[in-house]
């Protein structure tokens, strides 16, 4: 646990791997707050995308936006994983990054309608400009791992010159294509850094630490998406009188949610962790895809909940698929999540791939059965698949051998 007074300075060097009751700090639950305002952005954007007909359009803005959320938040969190003295200059620049994901925030209305990029991008620059600073000072104070950590500095120094150039090739008018490749080549090379820093060390972050930081940010986007379909719930009642089907919509999108934090925090990541940490960047990246999913699906459920005062651009089929194929990719890309850090088995494979199938079919019912009901179905399917795996993991529990039916 932090100490309760602060401490002027701290020499950063490495914390161990097995430090017992490690906890994420008050520091950065603070942190992660800041972050809430950035998801809300780009979720509550990409509704009114949705809403206005146009997701396909603006799918790859907001993928692009939560890249830069994403990646910036995973930086800082496997850091202080590793080198959190919470001294008094190690919360200074925390505080910078913390004001690089405001501004990061206030940017985005700009960048969804205008394509303007360039207060994300200053906000985006802001947050690395804090963490090259932290790199720095671990490679000056920790000789054991100094070309880790100033191959770190050097790697995210360099790739902010790329970042700034982009904002010149769109300021000179290239094409959405041009823009979208160079996006995609720095986005790359953004998560080769990690890659090729620890090369001649790795870090010594905490497993157990690290996936109760993931898990608290699954809970800020579900958070989120509970927050999305609230707005529209309250945008629903100011322009109509609550009605049943206001409440059924409201319900089953709650259900939705609850069952997929379910599923979520169903198998402990940290002892997984503990025992493949060879596996950790592939775990870790693929949370890119779980966390745009939650943020997406919360989306598609202010847009369920708006459609039940209003006629929107968008058909009813539409509009469920808005929160179906935001789910489906949860389910899908958890199992996947799941197996790099543990053995899969038939029964995981074959609910897993049933839950996604179903969820994307379902929207087809829509113009016979109706939204209430198709989202109903969505959210049974959604509890069905935690019953499932509830049933699997205790039977795991209670019959070693179980594991026989892995895949590999």
């Amino acid at each position: 646990m932090p100490n309760a007074t602060v401490r002027i300075r701290v020499r950063m060097t490495a914390r161990p791997i097995d430090e017992p009751h490690r906890v994420s700090s008050q520091l950065e639950l603070l942190f992660d707050l800041t972050f809430v305002v950035a998801v809300a952005a780009v979720t509550e954007q990409f509704a009114h995308t949705i809403a206005e007909g146009q997701a396909s359009a603006g799918l790859l803005p907001f993928l692009q936006v939560f890249f830069a959320i994403w990646w910036a938040w995973m930086n800082f969190t496997w850091f202080a994983s590793s080198y959190d003295t919470d001294d008094v200059t190690y919360r200074i620049l925390t505080m910078v990054q913390m004001a690089g994901v405001l501004l990061l925030a206030a940017g985005v209305p700009a960048a969804a309608d205008h394509g303007d990029y360039l207060i994300m991008t200053l906000g985006y620059l802001t947050m690395r400009l804090g963490l090259i600073s932290l790199w720095l000072r671990a490679g000056i104070e920790d000789p054991d791992s100094r070309r880790t950590a100033f191959r770190y500095a050097f790697g995210i120094g360099a790739l902010q010159v790329g970042w700034f150039l982009r904002l010149f090739l769109a300021d000179s008018g290239a094409s959405d294509g041009v823009l979208l490749a160079a996006f995609v080549i720095l986005a790359i090379l953004e998560l080769s850094v990690p890659l090729w820093a620890e090369r001649p060390r790795a870090t010594h972050w905490h497993p157990h630490h690290i996936a109760e930081r993931y898990g608290l940010f699954t809970i800020i986007l579900l958070g989120e998406a509970v927050l999305a379909a609230s707005n529209g719930v309250r945008r629903a009642v100011e322009e109509t009188e609550i009605s049943g089907e206001l409440i059924a919509v409201a319900g089953c999108g709650l259900v939705i949610l609850f069952a997929l934090w379910w599923l979520y925090f169903l198998q402990p990541a940290g002892p997984r962790l503990e025992e493949r940490r060879h596996r950790s960047y592939r775990w870790g990246y693929g949370h890119y895809g779980l966390f745009a999913s939650l943020a997406a699906l919360g989306a598609g459920l202010e847009v369920v909940v708006e459609q039940t005062s209003h006629d929107l651009h968008i058909s009813p089929t539409a509009a469920s698929y808005a929160v179906a194929i935001p789910a489906a990719c949860f389910v899908g890309l958890l199992w996947g999540v799941h197996t790099i850090v543990s053995e899969p088995s038939r029964v995981q494979l074959g609910s897993a791939t049933a839950g996604v199938a179903i969820l994307l079919l379902l929207p087809l019912a829509t113009p016979q059965l109706g939204s209430v009901a198709d989202l109903a179905l969505v959210a049974a399917t959604c509890v069905a698949l935690v019953g499932v795996a509830s049933w699997h993991e205790s039977v795991k529990q209670s019959d070693p051998t179980a594991s026989s039916t892995s895949l590999g």
